[in-house]
């Protein structure tokens, strides 16, 4: 999965981006009441440990 895609998946479920920085967003997640970083490579597929952890602190699994 791509960092797009996972931005997709993310505004999906109402998680929103606290703040902008150089290399990562800040998302909060309503489900789980988290913050998170999400980097912002568009195009790099997401490490796959990386996409566990964004994902269980989105509320995602």
């Amino acid at each position: 999965m791509r960092y797009s895609e996972l931005e997709k998946e993310l505004k999906r479920i109402k998680c929103k981006v606290l703040r902008e920085g150089a290399n990562h967003c800040i998302w909060y997640s309503p489900i789980t009441g988290k913050r998170f970083p999400v980097s912002r490579h568009k195009t790099e597929e997401v490490p796959t440990g990386t996409l566990k952890s964004i994902k269980r602190d989105a509320g995602l699994e």
